[in-house]
């Protein structure tokens, strides 16, 4: 049996997380999302739990932004090869620019919409699960 495709989602926005939380159990038992709601937490669990296949990460986040925290994981050689896929309500072009520079793996812009938000949930779940290979992350580059 396939290991459940796995997601981290942080965003220090309490309700953003829940409704993003609920959009995603619409996928069943075969995806597993763990939420943190800081960037230092998101780097802990990076750090000791397992690795997920992609890391959703919010851009304006206090104290630590998601610039900061997509950095910490492309400079950590245990890290790097984690697909970091930034979601944000900004859509400047410096915005996008600088999250591709860091090595960002997709740039998504918030819907303002509940139907397009899901939508976009779906679209984003059906790619990166699709884009797995059955080891992946659970066998770490050499």
């Amino acid at each position: 049996m396939t290991r459940p495709f796995r997601v981290l989602l942080v965003d220090d926005n309490p309700a953003d997380l829940l409704l993003a939380q609920e959009v995603f159990e619409e996928h069943g038992a075969g995806l597993t999302v763990t939420s943190c709601a800081s960037g230092s937490e998101a780097l802990r669990h990076l750090r000791t739990g397992p690795h997920p296949d992609v890391v959703i990460l919010d851009v304006n986040m206090p104290v630590m932004s998601g610039f900061e925290v997509l950095q910490a994981i492309k400079e950590d050689p245990a890290l790097v090869y984690i697909p970091v896929v930034m979601l944000s309500t900004s859509s400047q072009p410096g915005d996008v620019a600088r999250a591709y520079t860091l090595h960002a793996s997709s740039y998504m812009v918030k819907s303002t919409s509940f139907q397009k938000f899901v939508d976009q949930v779906d679209a984003f779940v059906n790619f990166w699960r699709e884009s797995r290979t059955p080891s992946w992350p659970d066998r770490q580059l050499q």
